[in-house]
């Protein structure tokens, strides 16, 4: 193979074309995310395509409860129900929350998912728990995934523009507990056995502080 030398010694019509493409600012930001997503985070129990996560900040999972942003609101998000429903986040008043962010594509997220499941049945009028699916595919994903499951307290809100991916974390699952006020107690980035009681007992502790 021959090197060529600089496009300013080659005649015009074969000029070298740049090495790398120029993308917009919006595809520059979407590709990177998508890298990251790809890169960390969540396993996946299939292979589904990646999704644009802003992974980019992101903590790596610990399943560790964290109480670094303590204190934070929590985001003024609007989700939406496959009923046609909407629920505000930022409108949420008088009652702790316990919010998950999850996909259906997440293998840690969809083992957590009975264990919320539970949580919400034991802790009923003391704690809501809200899972927010971050899928892009939205209920056509959702509601066939709940349809093979028999929860009796989740619903499955939907976040289709991952918004609270944006405004909390990268990774999934990231689960993320608020006083009645809406003000952050703690959060779990990766994983967690809702049904520990070491666990339960920090719930116990945030929640009676909270009231």
């Amino acid at each position: 193979m021959i090197a060529l030398g600089p496009a300013a010694n080659l005649p015009p019509h074969i000029a070298l074309e740049p090495a790398v493409p120029v993308f917009s600012s919006r595809s520059s930001l979407t590709f990177a995310f998508v890298l990251l997503a790809a890169l960390g985070g969540c396993d996946r129990d299939t292979a589904e395509p990646a999704q644009e996560t802003p992974a980019a900040a992101a903590a790596a999972p610990t399943g560790e409860i964290d109480r670094s942003k303590a204190g934070e609101l929590m985001p003024a998000v609007n989700l939406t129900h496959p009923d046609g429903r909407t629920l505000n986040l930022g409108a949420l008043q008088g009652q702790p929350v316990l919010l998950n962010l999850w996909a259906t594509w997440c293998a840690p997220c969809v083992k957590e998912m009975p264990l919320l499941d539970d949580l919400a049945s034991d802790y009923d009028g003391d704690l809501r728990v809200i899972v927010a699916s971050q899928d892009l595919q939205g209920a056509e994903v959702v509601e066939p995934f709940f349809a093979e499951r028999d929860f009796a307290y989740l619903e499955p809100w939907l976040d289709t523009e991952t918004a609270l991916s944006f405004a909390l974390s990268g990774n999934l699952p990231t689960t993320v507990l608020y006083d009645a006020g809406g003000r952050e107690i703690w959060r779990v980035t990766g994983d967690l056995d809702w049904a520990d009681p070491e666990v339960r007992a920090a719930l116990d502790e945030a929640i009676a502080s909270s009231n």
